[in-house]
């Protein structure tokens, strides 16, 4: 029995954070840097004088109007009318209510504006993943399962004329940005275990978190832990990919007691013998693109042609590794790369700027 296993950063399939297609580094990260410390004010029991303070001065620092009628803002308060709120005033002349005394004393959340993302971008991404035509795709940067259902009904089947996938999941985790993991399946997907950590205990280890799909494959499982490791921009991220791949290790062997078929795959947001990775490589995790069957570039990720543009990953327990017939790297959805689609033309239209990679196993 063949059967394709891949892994893809969809970098969302319908809207996007706008800060992520601002096209300017340093401007991105300084507005993530600034909602991660609003986030982690209002999470506060109680606001003293200079939370207060600061709550104001970062969202004024990112246009937030009450009103939500600024168009370039990229952060926004998502409050209910009435007295559970924690702002009050007009326009850019607002303040903390003094009844919000803490997170307790209000209702709501701040969240990144998001836009949708251009028709030409949606169809490129549904061509990639009709042009892998995996059985079991792990889809990375997600907004939600819901999302999930209706690019697979509207766009690959709807639209793009391509056979929709039977099965789907994806359960939320502790990204407020709406870039989870899920998967698509040809195979009966028979349980999800989310690895959802507490911040304070784990130190934010999986701020993204680690979902397992047990997948039936003719009643033999399979075990794929998707993942989408903290990214190097913005600085910081190094510890907490080393956390990560260490834990992940752990979650593997676990895996692998069930089952000898596992695989691990993602963004992992490294480089392979980099700290993360040695965590996984040193359990005898097999990268698919070291298999003899592969040809082709190094990267994963933008122009593709070095060994530091890798940073996605589909590895597989030593058994299923000996099944592997061939490997492949799906990149022509990515404008920088060399040759892409004729219909990639821009980076506003491209599919993502990670490639998709994929291997065929005879089980």
């Amino acid at each position: 029995m063949s059967i394709r296993i891949a892994t893809f950063n969809c970098e969302n399939l319908f809207r996007r954070p706008i800060v992520f297609g601002s096209g300017n580094d340093p401007i991105r990260d300084a507005v993530l840097e600034d909602f991660r410390k609003l986030v982690e004010i209002l999470d506060h029991d109680t606001y003293t004088a200079n939370d207060r303070t600061k709550i104001i001065e970062l969202l004024k620092k990112h246009s937030v109007d009450v009103s939500q009628e600024i168009s370039t803002q990229t952060i926004l308060m998502n409050e209910p009318r009435g007295r559970a709120r924690l702002l009050q005033g007009e326009g850019r002349n607002i303040e903390v209510r003094a009844e919000a005394t803490g997170r307790s004393a209000w209702v709501g959340w701040a969240e990144l504006v998001k836009d949708d993302l251009s028709w030409d971008a949606v169809k490129n991404t549904a061509r990639v993943i009709a042009e892998v035509n995996a059985d079991i795709l792990l889809t990375v940067e997600v907004e939600d399962r819901l999302t999930l259902h209706r690019f697979n009904k509207q766009v690959m089947a709807g639209q793009f004329e391509a056979e929709p996938y039977p099965f789907n999941m994806l359960i939320d985790g502790n990204d407020i940005r709406g870039i989870d993991v899920g998967l698509f399946s040809r195979h009966p997907i028979t349980s999800v275990r989310s690895h959802i950590f507490d911040k304070k205990n784990s130190r934010d280890i999986f701020s993204r978190d680690c979902p397992e799909f047990e997948i039936d494959i003719d009643g033999e499982p399979l075990w794929l832990l998707g993942n989408h490791f903290k990214s190097k921009r913005g600085g910081g991220g190094g510890d907490k990919r080393k956390l990560q791949g260490e834990r992940v290790a752990q979650l593997y062997q676990a895996a692998l007691a069930r089952s000898a078929h596992v695989v691990v795959a993602g963004d992992l947001n490294d480089t392979p013998g980099s700290p993360p990775l040695t965590f996984l490589e040193a359990t005898g995790l097999k990268d698919a693109m070291t298999h003899d069957s592969y040809e082709g570039p190094p990267g994963t990720h933008g122009k593709c042609t070095n060994p530091s543009d890798k940073i996605d990953y589909l590895m597989f327990s030593p058994e299923l590794f000996a099944k592997v017939d061939k490997v492949e790297v799906e990149r022509r959805g990515i404008f920088e790369f060399g040759t892409p689609f004729d219909t990639v033309t821009g980076p506003g239209d491209q599919a993502s700027d990670h490639a998709a990679i994929v291997a065929e196993l005879d089980l």
